[in-house]
Formats: C-alpha cells, structure tokens, sequence
C-alpha cells in the first residue's frame, strides 16, 4: 500500500505533454483533411485517445496537447472529449495550437520546440515531472511505473523503448544500452539501424514517450532553441546531446504495457500506413483480439457520442441484415445487407443487397445497394454508389481509389465524385 500512494504522489506531480501536430502522410488522402491523431479507430475512438486515456488511467491529471496539421477535428474532439479535467480540483487540459507565440513568423518547428514554444505554460502549472508522448500510436501502458524508474536511478531521462524487427527500425530512433539499462548511443531513423548485442535481427527502438524533471528539461529546451543548428527535435537533438553528456536510461515496453487477461502480447502499433491501419481495425474483429478494447479496468476514453442502437431489418433470403465477426457502432443500420469480419464506425447505412468483406467504414458513410467491398477503407462520409465494386478488380481498383501493394483499397469523396463524371 505504500509503495501504491508513493507512485500515486508521481504522477499527481506530472504532466503529460502529447505531440499531436504531424499530418502522417503515408495515411495519403485518410490524412488530407486531418491530423494523425484524429484519425478514427476501433469503431468509436480516436488515435489520440490512447495516449490520453494511458495518461489518465495512470494518475496524471495535468495534461496538454500541441497540435498544428489541420487541427480543428482534433480540437473539436478534443473539446468534446476531454473536457471533464477541472482546475478545482488540481487539473488542467489545454489544447495548445501553433500560435506564432514565440515570433510571427515561426510554427512549430519541431518536436521539442512544441515544447519550447510553450514553456511558459508549463512552468506556470509547475509540475515536478513531465512525460513527453506522441499521440499517434495504439497501446496500453501504465506511465506510472515509467515514472518511478525515472525516479529511482536518478536519470536526465528515461526514454519508452520496445523491440522490433531490425529493419522496421528505419522509422524510429534506435539505442544502445548496457547491462543497466543506461543508453550509451542513440540514432535517429538509421538506414541501417544497429541491432541488439546477441541478436542480429532485433532493434532496440524508441517510442517518442520521455520522462524528464521539467526544470531540466527546460533548461535543455533554452539551450536547444540557443543552437541555430539545431532541429528543435527530441529524437534528432534533445535525446542525442542527454545520452552524450548526461544520464539516460530505457524503460522497456514489456514492463509497463497493460494487459488484460484476454491479452497475450504485449500490444503496441503505428497505425501510419494504410496497410497498418487497415489491418489493427480488422484485427479487432478476431474472437480473442490482441487489443482488449473491452477492458474496464483499462478504459480508453472518448468522446461518447449519444446514438441510437445499431439496427438490422429484413429477413429474406438474400435480403437479410446480418454481421459476422463484426464490430458495429451505434446509429448503423444494416438493412438487408451482410458484412463479414468488417468494422463499423457511428452512423454508417448499408444497403439491400449489398456486402462488406473485411470493410473499415468510418462514420456517415452510406453502401448502396448491391454494393460489394473487400479489403477497403472508407472514409468519413463516402456514398458508395449502388451496385459499386471494390477489390475484386485490382487494376480497376488502381485507377479509380489508392490501392497499396498489398491490395487494400482506400476511398475518399473526391474520388467518388470522380466517377460520376465519367
């Protein structure tokens, strides 16, 4: 018990700081009109609520989010959302846009002068601690055991690392560590990205999440914005000058990640391809998923939009709504068709006659009748015309949606209202 209220005092003495503002571009078009984190997953949540909902599951209740890229789905949600912290009571959300607060002429100009530019803020919320996190990426953790091990081995830094595959290590920052854990190298998205001592195939890669004492970071952040040869990026010179001249230390993944008991891995996943996205939807619809959304020791929090139930008529034969190994959201109504192993968001109306096969519909969307999907992704608000096919044809598929190389087809408004014109 008194090592639980010891913690407890941790994260009540820290602020969480999310790194929303990048677009994600390999998204393509599901990124045109929106940030990374805003981006819809699991059938009613956001990217960004993970990293939020892991924020307070963990006892913090001081939080802040920068966000930059066509911000105003974020915001908006962010304002329905996450709206129930109170000053009163110690807590505090702010939503902190690029506002030319620092120069006129000056956004963002990378990760850690999102910090810089709001230092004031910051520092008049005082916290003792501050845990950096990107807001585009779907897990559970318990930042409250990072904290600690900041805490106990007295470190500059404590830098969120898990193990991947060497080369899927190109897009991350990879470290080296000695036998206690302290970094003793740190390279920035390496094209040839050195593995783990014993392993020739393993990385050892970061998850944007650190830990610092806010006042030395600050004082690391003014140092920072001093050098015109910098970055302004924790990855790229923040972290690099730390390991080099401080103390730096990882926290392995596997020691905090949260599971359930219907969760056999330890769940982490960047979302940011087409392909990734699709497939982490998907996966939700297996009998035992390898991410309990259904954990409420563990929830994710969101915006929970009032809806009706969802809704399923007709009971003919070919005619009969109907969902296999399926998610559906509230204010969907199936009516007369089927879907298989398909997602979907809030507010979606199928069609007779039509069918969903390993479909990820967001919200709003209408399936005409007749329609036939595969392996597809529709974004918010896309009327499929009646009797449309998609992902039986992959060379038509090509010339019409964003087909991946593995056959996943995105489509957007813009294109629909192209095949209109034709």
């Amino acid at each position: 018990m008194a090592e639980r209220k010891r913690i407890a005092s941790i994260s009540r003495d820290s602020m969480a700081y999310v790194l929303a503002g990048g677009r994600g571009s390999r998204l393509m078009e599901l990124t045109d009109g929106r940030a990374k984190p805003a981006v819809f997953f699991g059938g009613k949540t956001r990217i960004i609520d993970f990293a939020l909902s892991n924020a307070i599951n963990s006892g913090i209740r001081r939080i802040g989010v920068a966000t930059q890229y066509k911000a105003h789905s974020l915001i908006r949600h962010l304002q329905n959302g996450w709206n129930f912290l109170r000053p009163g009571r110690n807590e505090s959300f702010d939503i902190l846009p690029a506002s030319q607060r620092v120069s006129e002429d000056q956004w963002y100009a990378g990760t850690a002068d999102a910090v810089y530019q709001n230092i004031d803020i910051i520092e008049g919320y005082a916290p003792r601690y501050i845990v950096i996190l990107a807001g585009d990426h779907i897990y559970k953790m318990d930042y409250e055991i990072m904290l600690q091990q900041h805490v106990d081995k007295g470190s500059d830094v404590t830098v969120g690392c898990l193990e991947v595959p060497r080369m899927e290590a190109v897009g991350f920052g990879v470290m080296h560590v000695d036998e206690d854990g302290r970094i003793t190298d740190f390279i920035e998205k390496p094209a040839d990205p050195p593995s783990i001592p014993g392993r020739p195939d393993t990385a050892l890669a970061s998850m944007g999440i650190y830990v610092f004492e806010t006042t030395f970071l600050m004082d690391q952040l003014r140092r920072d914005a001093a050098d015109p040869q910098s970055n302004r990026d924790f990855g790229k010179d923040i972290i690099p000058h730390i390991v080099r001249h401080g103390v730096a230390h990882a926290h392995s993944f596997n020691r905090s990640v949260v599971r359930s008991a219907n969760e056999d891995e330890a769940y982490w996943r960047d979302v940011g391809t087409v392909d990734a996205y699709w497939q982490a939807n998907i996966d939700l619809t297996d009998v035992v998923p390898p991410l309990d959304i259904y954990d409420r020791d563990w929830p994710i929090w969101t915006y929970a939009e009032t809806t009706p139930p969802a809704k399923f008529v007709h009971d003919e034969d070919g005619r009969r709504g109907s969902a296999i190994s399926s998610l559906v959201s509230g204010d969907c109504i199936i009516s007369g068709g089927t879907l298989r192993r398909s997602l979907l968001f809030t507010g979606v109306r199928q069609r007779s006659y039509s069918y969903l096969d390993h479909a990820v519909v967001l919200p709003q969307c209408q399936i005409g009748r007749g329609a036939r999907i595969r392996n597809a992704v529709i974004d918010r608000g896309v009327q499929i015309p009646d009797g449309l096919v998609i992902g039986e044809d992959p060379e038509l598929d090509a010339q019409r949606f964003r087909r991946t190389a593995n056959g996943i087809c995105l489509v957007t408004k813009p294109m629909i209202d192209r095949l209109s014109y034709r």
